[in-house]
C-alpha cells in the first residue's frame, strides 16, 4: 500500500511523438511519484522532425476540462505550456484559484528562437498571466521578447530576470550557454543568481523545457520549496539528457529520458 499521491495539473499542448509537451509533462509528474491530470489546448501532428498540423481547441472546451478536474481532484499545483490565444489565457486566469501554484512555461518562440504567437498573446502574458504565477520558466529568447532586453550574455540576463521577477513570479531563465557550460539564471526573494550544469553534446533534447517546468511543478505539488524545486529539476533534466545521448528515436532531435534515475527520492 502506498500514500496517496499529490496531484498536478498540465494545461498544454500535444506531441504525437511522445517528447514534448502534454506527454513529457505527464512522464515527469509520473517519475515524481505525482499523480498527473491535464487539459488540452492544441493538438499536434508532429514527429522528432517537426510540426505539420496544428488544431487549437475551443476556449469553452480548454474551460471544460480545467472545470472537470478541479472539481473533482485536489491540484496542488499547476503548469501552463502552449497558451495559444488570449482567450486561452483568459481561461487559465479566470480560474486561477483553483490551481494552486502555478509554474508558467512561457511558449512563445520556435525552434529558431523567433515569435510565433501575436504581440496580442505576449501581451496578455505580461498583463494577466505573469502576476498570477509563481515561477515562470522562459528560454532566452522568451525572456528576450517578455522583458525587452536582448539577452546576449550573463549580465544581460541577469537584468532581465531582475526585470520579469518584478512582475511577481520568480523566474528561471534557460538555454544560456557559455563554452561547455549551460546556465540557468534564477531570480527571487532572494536575490538573482545562477546555476551552472555541464552542456551535455546530445542532439536529444526534445522536451527540456517542458520537463523543467513541469518538474518544478511536481515538486511545489509536493510540498518542496522554489529553490529545492529548481535544483531537482536541473537534476532531472541533466539526468535524462545523460541517459538519452544514444538513443536513436526517430529521424530528427529525439526526446530525453525522462525515467534515467536523478537520485531525487
Amino acid at each position: 500500500m502506498s500514500p496517496t499521491p499529490p496531484v498536478a495539473l498540465t494545461i498544454a499542448g500535444t506531441d504525437t511523438g511522445g517528447s514534448a509537451g502534454l506527454a513529457a509533462d505527464l512522464k515527469t509528474f509520473a517519475r515524481h511519484g505525482v499523480h498527473g491530470v491535464f487539459a488540452l489546448t492544441v493538438a499536434t501532428a508532429q514527429n522528432t522532425t517537426g510540426i505539420t498540423a496544428v488544431t487549437p481547441m475551443a476556449k469553452e472546451f480548454v474551460g471544460e476540462q480545467i472545470d472537470a478536474v478541479t472539481k473533482d481532484f485536489n491540484v496542488k499545483a499547476t503548469k501552463t505550456g502552449l497558451l495559444y490565444s488570449v482567450d486561452a489565457i483568459d481561461v487559465v486566469v479566470d480560474r486561477f484559484d483553483r490551481l494552486g501554484p502555478l509554474v508558467v512555461d512561457p511558449v512563445l518562440v520556435n525552434s529558431s528562437g523567433l515569435p510565433m504567437l501575436s504581440g496580442d498573446v505576449v501581451a496578455a502574458y505580461r498583463e494577466s498571466l505573469i502576476p498570477k504565477a509563481a515561477v515562470i520558466t522562459p528560454n532566452v529568447a522568451e525572456a528576450s521578447l517578455l522583458s525587452g532586453i536582448d539577452i546576449t550574455d550573463r549580465p544581460s540576463a541577469m537584468d532581465a530576470a531582475a526585470a520579469l521577477a518584478e512582475m511577481g513570479p520568480a523566474v528561471v531563465i534557460t538555454g544560456l550557454l557559455e563554452d561547455r557550460w549551460a546556465v540557468d539564471i534564477l531570480a527571487s526573494d532572494f536575490g538573482v543568481e545562477a546555476l551552472e550544469h555541464k552542456l551535455v553534446d546530445t542532439t536529444n533534447v526534445l522536451g527540456t523545457g517542458c520537463s523543467l517546468s513541469a518538474s518544478i511543478t511536481a515538486s511545489l505539488a509536493s510540498g518542496l520549496p522554489f529553490e529545492g524545486a529548481v535544483q531537482a529539476a536541473a537534476s532531472f533534466v541533466l539526468a535524462g539528457l545523460e541517459s538519452a545521448t544514444t538513443w536513436r528515436l526517430g529521424e530528427g532531435r529525439g526526446p530525453i529520458d525522462h525515467f534515467a534515475d536523478p537520485g531525487l527520492h
